[in-house]
């Protein structure tokens, strides 16, 4: 475990480990307003004092309309800043670090959450939702086909990430992290599968790249130097035809030369696909992320810590994300670094669980 738990300096942050919390949709906003809750700052917080290095945020919405569902937290406004602001400041008060992840859903935005005996699928308007947005008129399968953006509504769409980076700023966020994978807007810009603009941000590879790196130019812009700005990306469509890996890498350097420091790699997301998800399925694509030289972290249905010790130790990530598993096991990280009598990261409030 001695890599996995060593620490990880990233432009001026430097988290105390490289086992981390990855964005995990919680559709727990039930005011409705965007405004994260007692819950967020209680589940995030659980995961801090539990030792992760890093814990970011569930996909957070720039916008309204960005959100996939009613029940999201956003960053448009002061009073979700203020909610983010709460919980960065315990996140630092244990010792830990917390990130924000900044999304837009585009035309898989106003959908339910399907918790077992809710529904499923769109959210009528008359019902909260609310029509979608998309590089293209074609819908997701199952879902109402969205508005295709204007050039000027692009561009409202590039000042939303940056205004919400901002707000994480202020709120003393360690880390932003733009969504750009799983099917939602940026994502959609980027595969022909999803994007059939015949302007300058659809068609050739160049097209399809230019509003993920404006985002991400516009977000690096306004958040600190100091601080490091992430991408979660999926490396392929896994479909003909679509996004993959090779376009990947364009976009990884591009990404880099813009400010980036850390790719966090996923796959699939934009439409169904043959996708066979066993322990560690993503983690080629870390490697060959970081092979561009840019840092990556691996996520994917790792659960066993021995794997992502061996994941880092190969030097096929510089992280690794473990969801499940840290819902399941919120503490896992401070388990570990018991086991060879490192009790450092404990909190004195739990110092007595473990000896040494």
């Amino acid at each position: 475990m001695t890599d996995l738990l060593a620490p990880f300096t990233l432009r001026g942050r430097t988290f105390r480990n490289r086992l981390w919390v990855p964005a995990m949709c919680l559709y727990s906003v039930e005011a409705r307003d965007g405004v994260p809750t007692d819950f967020h700052l209680a589940h995030y917080g659980a995961r801090v004092a539990g030792g992760y290095g890093l814990v970011v945020s569930e996909a957070t919405a720039v916008v309204p309309e960005g959100r996939i569902t009613p029940y999201d937290a956003g960053l448009w406004s002061d009073a979700q800043g203020a909610a983010w602001a709460r919980i960065a400041a315990l996140a630092h008060r244990l010792g830990g670090a917390f990130g924000v992840q900044l999304a837009h859903a585009g035309r898989k935005a106003s959908t339910w959450p399907g918790w077992p005996g809710q529904p499923s699928g769109a959210v009528a308007v008359e019902e909260g939702g609310w029509r979608t947005v998309a590089p293209s008129a074609t819908a997701f399968p199952g879902l109402p086909a969205p508005h295709a953006l204007t050039i000027e509504e692009i561009g409202a769409v590039v000042r939303a990430f940056a205004s919400a980076a901002r707000r994480a700023a202020e709120a003393d966020v360690d880390v932003v992290e733009v969504h750009a994978a799983h099917g939602y807007l940026l994502h959609q810009f980027l595969s022909p599968l999803s994007n059939q603009r015949t302007d300058r941000y659809g068609g050739s590879l160049e097209n399809r790249l230019r509003l993920p790196l404006e985002v991400a130019e516009a977000v690096r812009a306004g958040w600190p130097d100091d601080r490091p700005l992430f991408v979660r990306l999926s490396a392929t469509d896994w479909l003909p035809g679509g996004w993959d890996l090779d376009q990947s890498c364009v976009l990884a350097r591009e990404l880099a030369a813009r400010g980036v420091d850390l790719i966090d790699v996923s796959s699939g997301g934009l439409l169904p696909a043959p996708i066979d998800p066993v322990p560690g399925y993503q983690v080629p694509f870390a490697r060959r992320l970081r092979a561009e030289g840019v840092p990556t972290a691996a996520v994917g249905l790792i659960t066993d810590p021995a794997h992502a010790a061996a994941i880092v130790a190969a030097g096929d990530a510089d992280a690794v994300l473990m969801g499940r598993e840290a819902l399941r096991n919120p503490s896992l990280p401070l388990h570990l670094a018991a086991e060879r009598g490192d009790v450092t990261w404990v909190p004195p409030q739990y110092r007595r669980a473990w000896p040494g």
